[in-house]
């Protein structure tokens, strides 16, 4: 176990160019069990559902950022279509396939979920969303870039942001071990899954980069597992 104090931020096996997409997709497969088992989705719905009651009548846009393999988006569509809530989901995501991948599990489940590749990082987002989302993304990112995601999110959305990610600490780290080997053989969840918790930002330093972002009347709220969500409504 190393240092917490501070964030060990290394490249992660599944954001490398090179890698086999077979061991892609199968790193895919196990993240979205993990994405199950920690409810992703569910800590986002309770603010999602919010803000589409706050206007009936209206559909509700999100755009879910760095999607991945997309089943937090798709989630997010199937719980609003049970719930009887009209919710438009696009995502995006820099990887072919990744997006692929995700495609594939919509067209599976029925969902209307569209994807488009897009980098978070350079590329605009649209200016037509009322709702922007990301999950487990943020710790991919150094500090700088951290902000600036933060600020572009919360210039393009109309009503709101959330962010879903990870708290750094030592329980968590001990999880990651735990659950990776458990919903998977892949070495390249074996390895992201410990490193991502040791490139997580901690409740501190998440509301540093928020004030640094220029966001105000941002909440943030400590969820299960070891995860924070950031919320951020337009005034």
């Amino acid at each position: 176990m190393s240092d917490l104090a501070h964030r060990t931020l290394a490249p992660e096996i599944m954001d490398q160019p090179g890698l086999d997409p077979r061991e892609h997709v199968r790193a895919l497969g196990a993240l979205a069990r993990i994405n199950f088992m920690s409810r992703s989705a569910g800590i986002l719905w309770p603010e999602v559902s919010l803000l589409a009651r706050s206007q009936p009548g209206k559909p509700l846009r999100m755009l879910d950022v760095a999607c991945g393999g997309g089943d937090v988006p798709i989630q997010l569509w199937r719980k609003a279509r049970s719930q009887g809530v009209a919710l438009e989901v696009r995502a995006c995501d820099i990887s072919p396939v990744a997006l692929e991948h995700a495609r594939c599990r919509a067209h599976r489940l029925k969902a209307q979920v569209s994807f488009q590749k897009l980098d978070a990082l350079r590329d605009p987002f649209p200016d037509d969303c009322d709702l922007i989302t990301s999950s487990l993304f943020l710790h991919h990112l150094n500090d700088e870039q951290a902000v600036d995601l933060l600020r572009k999110m919360a210039g393009s959305a109309r009503r709101l942001v959330l962010v879903n990610d990870l708290r750094r600490s030592r329980a968590g780290l001990l999880l990651a071990h735990a659950v990776t080997r458990l919903v998977s053989r892949s070495p390249v969840v074996h390895f992201d899954g410990p490193q991502s918790v040791r490139a997580a930002f901690s409740l501190a330093e998440i509301r540093d980069l928020a004030q640094r972002a220029g966001l105000k009347s941002f909440s943030i709220r400590q969820r299960w597992p070891f995860r924070f969500l950031l919320i951020w409504p337009r005034d």
